[in-house]
C-alpha cells in the first residue's frame, strides 16, 4: 500500500514537498498548487496522507483570523509537555498554512482519503535523527538509517520532510504511532521505542 507525505507551504507559489512511499522506497517531487496535489493523490490512491501543516483549530476558536487568547490545541500543549519545539498555529505565517491545511484536509476527506497531521521535526526528534536545521545530508542519512530507500543527495528540505511525513503515515497504518489529541484535531507521532 502506498503512503503519501506532504510538507505543505502556506501559499501555492512556494514549494510543497511531496513523497510517495511504496514499502520503504521513497519517490519525491515538488508541487505547488492544491490542484496539483489533489490530482497526484487521486492518481496514486494512497492508503493514508500525512500532511505537515496544522489541520485543525484550537477548541474555542471559530477561525484562524479571530482575535482571541486561545492559541494552542491540546496536541500543541502535549508537544510542550514533551519539550518538542514547534511554531504555534496563530503565529504570523502559520495562519496561512493552517488555512490551507484545513481546506486541503476537508477536500481530501470528502474524496474518501484518510488524512492525518504529521509533524516531521517532532518525529525526527523521537527517532533521534537530525532535523533539517542540522544539515540536509545528516537528515537524509538519518532517514536512510531508518530503512528508507531511494533518497537522492540533492533532495530539498521540503522533500526530506515529506519523506518523514510519509514514514509517519506508514507507521500509523502499522500501529506504531500515537495520536496526541484525536484524529480530527491532533498530531500523529511515532511511538518512542527506547
Amino acid at each position: 500500500m502506498k503512503v503519501v507525505g506532504t510538507d505543505l507551504t502556506g501559499v501555492e507559489t512556494r514549494q510543497t514537498g511531496f513523497c510517495i512511499l511504496d514499502g520503504m522506497k521513497a519517490k519525491t517531487l515538488i508541487l505547488h498548487s492544491d490542484k496539483e496535489i489533489i490530482q497526484k493523490i487521486e492518481k496514486i490512491k494512497p492508503g493514508i496522507i500525512a500532511i505537515d501543516a496544522p489541520l485543525s483549530l484550537p477548541k474555542g476558536r471559530k477561525t484562524i483570523d479571530e482575535r482571541t487568547d486561545v492559541h494552542l490545541r491540546e496536541c500543541d500543549k502535549e508537544l510542550l509537555r514533551r519539550r518538542i519545539k514547534f511554531f504555534p498555529i496563530t503565529l504570523g505565517p502559520m495562519r496561512l498554512l493552517t488555512k490551507r491545511g484545513i481546506e486541503l484536509k476537508k477536500i481530501l476527506k470528502k474524496k474518501g482519503f484518510l488524512v492525518i497531521e504529521a509533524y516531521p521535526g517532532g518525529a525526527q526528534d523521537i527517532w533521534k535523527i537530525p532535523r533539517k536545521q542540522k544539515g540536509l545530508e545528516k537528515l537524509r542519512k538519518g532517514l536512510e538509517k531508518l530503512g528508507i530507500k531511494g533518497l537522492r543527495k540533492d533532495m530539498s528540505d521540503h522533500e526530506l520532510d515529506a519523506v518523514t511525513c510519509a514514514l509517519v503515515g506508514k507507521y500509523f497504518l502499522e500501529g506504531r504511532c500515537e495520536v496526541l489529541g484525536t484524529l480530527d484535531d491532533g498530531i500523529v507521532m511515532p511511538i518512542k521505542n527506547d
